[in-house]
């Protein structure tokens, strides 16, 4: 075919849809705003010959972009070939709260109307789904979760994908497990593309996928028009900062926090951190706000709002934060501990520098975060044994809920709630309302393509250790480890420039920041409600404990995830730990947090009359010698030791459901203790080195309660999270 041949009505009227695309981006983005030539090629093999694409750019190329203007196109019915019905509404199916937000405020911007159904809007479902049957919505944010709620997969799914006029998959990277943020609900997706008509347009988009994602995912759209593009970020200037412990992170934030351009995102790896490291800015001056998946969701708005209006300097956040955040002129991002992965880095990285023309990136890594990135790796899919245990508890004909589910099986509410995800995909199990069905489908656990995932994210912490202590380009790097086949030095970074940071501290935030982390003390919450469920199991324990049965309010050192403490608890109460007496700087913590205790706002109600210690076969010296210091410090009586027939390691790794199903008459309070506790008429101090759930302590306390004793106060060491 010929150049002449090619050219006639078809490209005349290619070059119509062009110039009307370029219409509707300059209403979304300015008079000025004209569209990138992949930009255009999306456009086109959307609303002209009606293909599917994915869109492989980095992080403020313009992604939405394109499916804003492909829904104004679609929606007016301009690119229609002869035959196709006019579009429906654009679906876009979007991980995160925070991005719903900024995309529907975007979508307003071109005059495109868009509402979305979230768990946060509940009482609007009604209403929108009506106005999706009247036409009166362009475009409707779902997130993956959102596809498989029993009500919405069976009620509102079916006849949404037959009127679908284009779907979007953002941040397609999650629909692949080995995708730096795999998630279950986005296969979900396979459903609802095959119930998509012939010739809806499809456009799935990501910044970080590499070769092997790109390919992975391509092949689950089917015919896809994959258009990549080179992934620098000009500007960006990376950094990184060796500092030896978490006070010399926050005291380096203290002294240049001021220094970074503009407002921008302080990342940490944990939710104590985040917490923690807002409070420490604060102490210090600094107009700040935490983000975590523990704020209340009208916390977050505002914080992201304060953000987005400049009213305060950073927002100190998790990964809650991660994807769903779009503030084009952030100017910095810090991370607080390494993320696991360096293309999970690149991602969050990618958050500034979009409409500014420097943005300061800076990593201080810690010597805790390959700790922290094991512990998250130890929430992976369960063993086989313990998913043939949750398939052998589910039946055909009668849904069983989570809640009532958990009490079965030998898995936590999270892990549990994942694997079932992975398991309704997979075709075992179904949701339904009410609960969980199994299909009767055969299954096969796939322990090949676990152990290659499994290795692949081993591989991926081993790089971005490298990335670290890299002194090449440090773009160079990041963009090679996502097989950017452009990737060359940038001229920029830390390795390639003078740096502008270095990692001096001042002796005052030094000072200040040791002081804030060194101070031990934490509340050890009482338990107030059985586990539910525990019926099924065989145990007659339901509703509230009662009060004499409950145990006080308590309290620990610190949390294994603390910045402060955390380092010096989990080298001595970790399963893996030699068991040895207590340290002195431990001890000393102790008798602070004691003290604190006896005399703070929230003091205990009566002073303790007797030391108990909960009986350890992992760190019995440890126990022992933190009970024996606290009775003679506080010159009271150490009574003996509550103990068990069995290791109560074995009854912590499970559920509540099965701790307290383990544990729930298995403390013996030997008779030298219950005969010393009737005469005290007052609580007694009862010590363990960890409180991982909470039951051990809740049930050895009642143990002491049911033997006489006026009352329970747990202290321990440490709080698992």
């Amino acid at each position: 075919m010929t150049e002449t041949t090619r050219i006639g009505p078809d490209e005349t009227e290619r070059a119509g849809v062009r110039e009307r695309a370029e219409g509707v981006l300059r209403r979304l983005a300015g008079d000025h705003a004209t569209l990138r030539e992949d930009q255009w090629r999306a456009i086109e093999a959307l609303t002209v010959d009606r293909r599917r694409v994915l869109c492989v750019q980095r992080t403020g190329w313009g992604k939405s972009a394109v499916y804003f203007v492909a829904t104004a196109l679609l929606r007016d019915a301009v690119a229609a070939a002869p035959g196709d019905p006019p579009a429906g509404p654009t679906v876009i199916v979007s991980p995160l709260l925070a991005l719903m937000r900024n995309q529907v405020e975007a979508a307003a911007r071109a005059g495109i109307r868009a509402r979305t159904i979230n768990s946060a809007n509940l009482d609007e479902w009604s209403e929108i789904e009506a106005e999706i049957r009247a036409g009166a919505v362009d475009v409707l944010l779902i997130s993956p979760e959102r596809l498989n709620n029993p009500d919405f997969r069976d009620n509102v799914l079916p006849g949404l994908a037959a009127s679908t006029g284009l779907l979007v998959v953002d941040e397609a990277h999650c629909v692949s497990d080995w995708g730096h943020d795999f998630r279950p609900d986005y296969r979900r997706l396979r459903t609802f593309l095959a119930g998509l008509p012939v010739r809806t347009p499809v456009l799935a988009t990501t910044a970080t996928a590499n070769a092997r994602v790109t390919a992975d995912v391509a092949e689950q759209l089917g015919d896809a028009l994959v258009l990549r593009g080179p992934l620098d970020r000009d500007s960006l200037r990376l950094a990184v900062l060796d500092l030896p412990h978490p006070a010399h992170r926050l005291a380096w934030l203290a002294d240049h926090l001021e220094r970074l351009p503009g407002s921008g995102i302080i990342y940490t790896l944990t939710v104590a951190a985040a917490t923690e490291t807002a409070d420490f800015l604060r102490s210090r001056g600094y107009p700040v706000a935490s983000y975590t998946g523990q704020v209340e969701d009208t916390e977050r708005r505002a914080a992201e709002q304060a953000l987005l209006d400049n009213k305060i300097k950073a927002l100190v956040a998790t990964s809650a934060l991660g994807m769903g955040f779009d503030k084009p002129d952030l100017g910095f991002v810090v991370h607080l501990g390494a993320p696991p992965s360096p293309i999970a880095y690149y991602q969050q990285v990618g958050r500034a520098g979009r409409a500014v023309e420097h943005a300061e990136v800076v990593l201080l890594p810690g010597r805790e975060d390959a700790a922290i990135w094991r512990y998250f790796a130890s929430l992976a899919f369960p063993p086989e044994e313990q998913v043939r245990s949750v398939l052998a508890n589910l039946s055909p004909d009668r849904p069983i809920s989570t809640q009532a589910l958990e009490p079965l099986v030998d898995l936590r509410r999270t892990r549990l709630e994942l694997m079932l995800k992975v398991l309704d995909v997979d075709g075992a199990v179904r949701r339904s309302r009410g609960g969980w069905l199994a299909t009767g489908e055969s299954w096969i656990y796939d322990t090949a393509r676990l152990r290659r995932v499994a290795e692949a994210r081993s591989a991926e912490q081993k790089t971005m250790i490298e990335y670290a202590e890299s002194t090449a380009c440090r773009m160079e790097f990041l963009r090679r480890c996502l097989d950017d086949p452009e990737a060359k030095p940038c001229g920029r970074c830390d390795n390639c420039a003078e740096p502008l940071f270095d990692a001096e501290v001042s002796p005052a935030a030094l000072a200040a920041a040791d002081a804030f982390l060194g101070r031990p003390g934490t509340e050890i919450a009482p338990k107030k409600m059985w586990p539910t469920g525990l019926a099924a199991v065989g145990i007659s324990l339901k509703g509230k404990i009662g009060p004499a049965e409950q145990i006080g309010s308590g309290r620990a050192v610190g949390r294994l995830s603390d910045l402060g403490w955390g380092g010096s608890l989990r080298a001595v109460v970790s399963p893996e730990s030699s068991d040895g007496p207590i340290s002195d700087e431990l001890a000393a913590a102790v008798v602070e947090i004691l003290k604190a205790w006896a005399h703070g706002d929230a003091a205990w109600p009566q002073r303790p009359a007797a030391v108990v210690e909960v009986g350890s076969r992992r760190h019995p010296q440890l126990i022992h010698s933190l009970a024996e210091h606290i009775a003679r410090v506080g010159r009271l009586p150490l009574l003996g030791a509550v103990t068990t027939a069995e290791p109560t390691a074995s009854a912590s790794r499970g559920n509540s459901a099965q701790r307290v199903r383990a544990l729930h008459d298995a403390f013996t309070v030997p008779p030298e203790v219950a005969g010393a506790l009737p005469g005290l008429h007052a609580p007694v101090l009862l010590v363990d080195d960890l409180v991982d759930s909470g039951w051990t302590m809740s049930l050895a306390g009642r143990a002491l309660r049911r033997a006489g004793a006026e009352g329970v106060l747990p202290l321990a060491l440490a709080i698992s999270a």
